[in-house]
């Protein structure tokens, strides 16, 4: 196979700051999930976030979306205050959308069902809205399953349909919340060009992707995090997070490779 991402953005000519968390405390049932995280991320890069089952990925996620608030500590967008902003205003105003890990579909319904009911609450104009809708059904090769209904889809086809819907509203902040769970190899392999696709179509758009398929994910990203013990151990380029001894103590063991 190919090499899928042929570059990586490691570092910018100008300050290009996206989102930004500062100070993030968050605990559950008096059980503390992430401690004094503070982390920028930048317009125009794949992200990977790495680290353990249970460590606070996912909760960071939700933190970054707006559907959890942090116990102490804030949330930039675009250099602005957001944490008491709500999901719904984050996804309006500022762009941010998520391809969560399960579901993220409407199960009795069709593709091009699922893609009107979301594209009638973000796209207002009804040409432009049919119009974005063919062509996300074309972008992701949906043609063949159309009038089917999720439910009967392969999960390479459901995984294809979440993304579409998230990227209706043309968002300029795209959450994957682990994205390759339950691929096979060439459905894991298209996501990987379609999410490569995203950053090369819009230089501007933040993705951040969560998941244990740590090969598949480092192979697409510019800069990686490192999240255990509910904190950030090592953030920086691949071969940054891979030469570092915390994280190999922690998370990858002296054994793994990319290759």
């Amino acid at each position: 196979m190919g090499i899928i991402k042929k570059f990586r953005i490691t570092e910018f000519k100008e300050d290009r700051p996206k989102i930004l968390l500062k100070d993030i405390s968050l605990s559950f049932n008096k059980r503390q999930i992430l401690e004094n995280i503070n982390l920028t991320l930048r317009q125009g890069e794949i992200c990977g976030l790495l680290g353990p089952n249970g460590v606070g990925k996912s909760s960071l996620f939700n933190i970054i979306i707006g559907s959890i608030k942090p116990d102490y500590g804030k949330v930039f967008i675009n250099k602005m205050e957001v944490t008491n902003i709500p999901i719904f205003e984050r996804a309006l105003r500022f762009g941010v959308a998520i391809v969560p890990q399960t579901g993220g579909v409407f199960s009795d319904l069709s593709c091009f069902e699922n893609l009107k009911a979301i594209g009638e609450i973000v796209i207002k104009d009804s040409n432009e809205r049919s119009f974005q809708i063919e062509k996300m059904i074309a972008k992701f090769e949906l043609d063949a399953v159309k009038n089917v209904k999720a439910k009967h889809m392969s999960g390479g086809q459901r995984k294809r349909l979440a993304i579409s819907l998230a990227l209706l509203s043309n968002p300029k902040v795209v959450l994957m919340d682990e994205p390759f769970q339950g691929l096979d190899l060439l459905a894991c392999r298209n996501l990987q060009e379609t999410i490569v696709n995203l950053q090369t179509e819009n230089n501007e758009r933040l993705i951040l992707v969560s998941d244990h398929a740590a090969r598949d994910l480092l192979a697409i990203c510019d800069r990686a995090i490192i999240l255990a013990n509910k904190k950030i151990i090592k953030a920086g380029t691949v071969n940054e997070v891979l030469n570092d001894e915390i994280s190999k103590n922690l998370y990858f063991g002296d054994s793994f490779k990319i290759n």
